[in-house]
């Protein structure tokens, strides 16, 4: 077989798989650093490394923001859900988009870094299609 043949090696192939599974796998898993930012999907449920607690992305609800192509005289709000346990005991808790006041639940402090997509006057966000990307820092 010449170089310039489209044909591949089945190894190449299964190499080129191996190496795109690892290089698309998503920073959040079963267990989240401190310190570090990682983003979720409504459902997805991390435990903070070297601790009990546990976080999960519950989803959003009235999602104002202004769209990213539209002249809004307020900026609008998206509420995120988050719910945090800790101890065996499980409480939701809020983000607010429209004021980014963290989370503090002793010692951990949470961040909204980011909620995406960001909205168009255009299009529509299914609930499953947020992203929130957290950070979670220690006091």
């Amino acid at each position: 077989m010449s170089p310039s043949s489209p044909r591949q090696s089945p190894w190449a192939a299964a190499l080129f798989l191996a190496v795109a599974s690892v290089a698309c796998q998503s920073p959040t898993g079963p267990d989240a650093g401190l310190d570090a930012s990682f983003t979720m999907k409504p459902g997805d449920r991390v435990t903070l490394q070297n601790t009990t607690m546990a976080v999960q992305f519950v989803g959003v609800d009235g999602d104002s923001r202004c769209p990213a192509d539209a002249f809004c005289v307020l900026g609008g709000d998206a509420i995120v859900r988050v719910s945090i346990t800790t101890g065996g005991t499980t409480r939701e808790y809020e983000f607010h988009t429209g004021d980014l006041q963290p989370i503090v639940v002793e010692p951990i402090t949470i961040r909204l870094e980011v909620l995406s997509p960001y909205p168009f006057s255009s299009q529509s966000i299914e609930p499953g299609d947020y992203r929130a990307t957290l950070r979670i820092t220690s006091r």
